[in-house]
């Protein structure tokens, strides 16, 4: 079991998306430095990125450009001075939890002390058989991630793990050297299982982020404490963030316009979307004006969550708009 530390995401930004209009992939870590900056200046206090190798359909066709994780944060890090880096979320099933250990440990070394080791149970089938890793099923996924979670752990905390599982094995790992943070780096779990992810959440993580609709989070949560009690964590120890999409603009009918164009970009009409098709993306995104979005975020925050993660799809590779959304979210959670 980890220990809880005083630095967690309140308010992050998650960059999905490295399909920019008019930008060259030789220029595209240039805008990147851009949006991260933008969101350290907003008032942002952790940037994620998608440790994916195709892009996501809900965002673009699977031959969209797609960045490696771990490289890019190390090169958001000499970028950056006060942003939290991490993944939200590393597929478990494509690295070796010692390696992936140090890696993270490798950034939280190169950030001074700013990695978040953000891990799920990996879920992408597609990548998963381009490139080669192994899927199995959900079940022998989040075994995986269990083990995982037992190398993980210890290595940050500077121990050196011998560990024999069914699917991983180490002896006497060694992480030299060790994570900045003191007591180290805080592990994320992101998932919305109630069963397993979020016992695993309540057995060996810090933060927690759920991806589910808006509604469920309750549900979540209240999972999340009863798995905590029966294994006599203290609930209060793990924060707990929601990812969510967010169209923000000055008026209503500009973040409609905003929405209109990202579908645009992608060959659709949004308006003449059937209605159902429209009513799910408008239930996933949270769109509007300034005040429509400072209400919705307050309704969110009631629900007993700790912070918000958000990514813009429709502009969020303009730093105005990112400055917009830090200046507009960081005063819904003061």
């Amino acid at each position: 079991m980890t220990a809880s530390r005083s630095s967690y995401t309140r308010l992050a930004l998650q960059i999905p998306n490295f399909d920019l209009p008019g930008v060259e992939d030789a220029d595209l870590f240039a805008s990147l430095v851009q949006q991260a900056r933008a969101a350290e200046e907003a008032g942002f206090d952790t940037v994620f990125v998608m440790d994916h190798f195709y892009q996501l359909p809900m965002l673009g066709p699977p031959e969209n450009r797609m960045l490696e994780a771990y490289t890019l944060l190390g090169a958001l890090a000499g970028q950056t001075d006060s942003l939290r880096l991490g993944t939200l979320v590393t597929g478990n099933t494509y690295r070796n939890p010692a390696l992936l250990a140090k890696i993270v440990t490798t950034l939280d070394v190169v950030s001074r002390g700013r990695a978040v080791c953000g891990v799920g149970a990996g879920w992408f089938e597609p990548e998963h058989r381009g490139y080669g890793f192994a899927f199995g099923t959900l079940g022998e996924r989040l075994d995986k991630l269990e083990e995982a979670l037992q190398i993980l752990g210890p290595m940050f905390r500077g121990e050196r793990p011998s560990f024999e599982g069914r699917h991983f094995h180490t002896h006497e790992a060694l992480n030299v050297p060790a994570p900045i943070q003191a007591g180290g780096i805080p592990i994320l779990i992101g998932g919305n299982g109630e069963r397993r992810t979020l016992r695993l959440v309540a057995r060996y993580a810090d933060e927690s982020n759920l991806t589910c609709p808006l509604e469920e989070v309750p549900r979540k949560l209240d999972a999340l404490a009863r798995h905590c009690d029966e294994l006599g964590r203290d609930r209060g120890e793990i924060h707990v963030s929601w990812l969510g999409s967010l169209i923000l603009a000055k008026s209503h009918a500009e973040a409609e316009a905003a929405r209109d164009a990202f579908f645009a970009r992608r060959g659709l009409d949004f308006r003449g979307l059937p209605e159902g098709v429209k009513a799910n993306v408008e239930r996933l995104i949270v769109m509007g004006d300034p005040d429509t979005v400072c209400a919705r975020i307050h309704e969110l925050i009631a629900t007993g969550l700790d912070g918000i993660v958000v990514n813009l799809p429709a502009n969020g590779h303009e730093p105005e708009a990112i400055r917009l959304a830090g200046q507009v979210l960081g005063a819904a959670l003061r």
